[in-house]
Formats: C-alpha cells, structure tokens, sequence
C-alpha cells in the first residue's frame, strides 16, 4: 500500500513538473533561424503534405486500364487524364487539358530537383510533351502508358525513357 501511495505521488510530481516545463517551453520565443547558423526549412509542411497525398493517392492508381481520353478509374485513364484527377482529387489542384498543355503551366525544375509528385515530360509520340508522369522519388514515375494498357511504375533510367524525357515542371510549392 505505501509502494503504491509513493508511486502515485511520483507521477504526480512528474506531471506537475513536466507541465512547468511545458509551460516554461512555451513561453519563450523561437530563437532566430538565421542567427545560429541554419536556414528554415525550403518548403511548407503544407506543401510537403500534398507532395505525398499526390504521389500516394497516384499508386493507389496502379494497374487501372488504360483508355484514351480516360479521365477516371472507371473508364480508364489516359497520361493527362491520370494527372488531371491525381492534383484533382488529391490536392485540390486544377492541372487539365492535353500534356502539352499541362507542360506550359506550372514551373520548370532541373531533372535534379525533381521530389514526389513533380511531373516529368516526354516525347514518346515525335512531338514535344506527348506523355506525362507523376515522379514519386528514386528515380520512378507513375504513368498511364498506352503499351501494355495498365497504369504502372517505370524507372526514367529505363533507356526507352530516358532517351525521351523532356522536361520536369512543379504545381506543388
């Protein structure tokens, strides 16, 4: 009975001191980012969220058949029908019209910028930005790619690829 009397009294003076703590910690002021040497952080948590909201909601996507002009999962997806309800549906983000259209808007990043959910561009049909994909990091992208008629996961390294990538733009920062 006293062990336990004693345990109680404890924790109670664990809380109590760890909320003085809280409390104390709360009070200061966040020290200067640029005064001790180290910057902020270069995106948003914001933005870093929709960056993972797209790519994963773009995976939940694999193996969905493919059909020109396709705009959902139930008739089928094109490239640029895919990407448009990915940023739609996943980030609330405008992103339509043909790949070519999609590849005017947004900003252009170098190929070694590209984070998850940045799209990549290629020339797969003899004209500028013919296809497109959702990049979702170690050099993957997502995409619905008329060969083999199923939404699925390349690596850009692949030499079909690579020999035709293009471009990356962001919508995401």
């Amino acid at each position: 009975m006293q062990i336990a009397a004693a345990c109680a009294r404890t924790r109670a003076g664990l809380c109590a001191g760890g909320v003085a703590l809280l409390l104390a910690a709360c009070s200061t002021t966040a020290p200067d980012m640029q005064a001790i040497g180290t910057q902020p952080p270069a995106e948003s948590a914001q933005a870093t969220a929709r960056r993972s909201d797209v790519t994963f909601f773009a995976l939940g996507l694999i193996d969905t058949g493919y059909r020109f002009g396709g705009k959902n999962p139930e008739a089928g997806f094109d490239c640029s029908g895919m990407v448009s309800y990915v940023f739609r549906e996943a980030a609330n983000i405008s992103v339509s019209g043909s790949t070519a259209s999609i590849a005017k808007r947004g900003r252009e990043i170098g190929k070694e910028e590209l984070q998850p959910g940045d799209l990549v561009f290629f020339n797969t049909l003899g004209r500028p930005f013919s296809h497109v994909g959702i990049y979702i990091g170690d050099g993957r992208f997502v995409h619905a790619p008329s060969t083999n008629g199923r939404v699925r996961i390349d690596r850009m390294s692949n030499r079909y690829w690579a020999k035709r990538f293009e471009m990356a733009r962001t919508y995401l920062d």
